[in-house]
């Protein structure tokens, strides 16, 4: 998950998805994701002990640049459409139906059988290179 990667500092992503990042702040790009990866981020941190980490993920979750999205009915009606349809993880179509429920540009994985799909409510899904194609 690229908030994993941008905020633990993944060696080998965290680069890219800097840059990505830096390059959504240029554009004024919403950036969005679900309370599920803020609570999955926070779990992370909390099992590495990482007080100081934790803290700057707060902070970063908190800011007015992020907007956090609920899973609510509708997002439930759309993950359980992706999960009787496909062949795809829980945490996975958590995310990305609550990327379709918000109607989402861009969603961003590191996984490559994600980055084949297509979604209704999602225009693109991308590697955290930013590549399309």
């Amino acid at each position: 998950m690229i908030f994993i990667y941008l905020l633990e500092g993944n060696a080998e992503l965290a680069p890219a998805v800097h840059s990505l990042y830096e390059e959504m702040q240029k554009r004024k790009a919403r950036l969005m994701t679900s309370a599920f990866a803020v609570a999955e981020v926070l779990t992370g941190l909390k099992k590495l002990r990482a007080a100081e980490s934790l803290s700057l993920a707060r902070d970063f979750f908190s800011s007015p640049q992020i907007e956090i999205l609920p899973f609510d009915l509708a997002t439930a009606e759309i993950y359980a459409s992706l999960r009787s349809q496909a062949s795809m993880s829980a945490p996975d179509a958590i995310h990305i139906a609550t990327a379709a429920h918000a109607e989402t540009d861009l969603f961003i994985t590191n996984d490559r059988k994600l980055q084949k799909l297509s979604i209704p409510g999602i225009r693109f899904i991308a590697g955290p290179d930013g590549k399309l194609w």
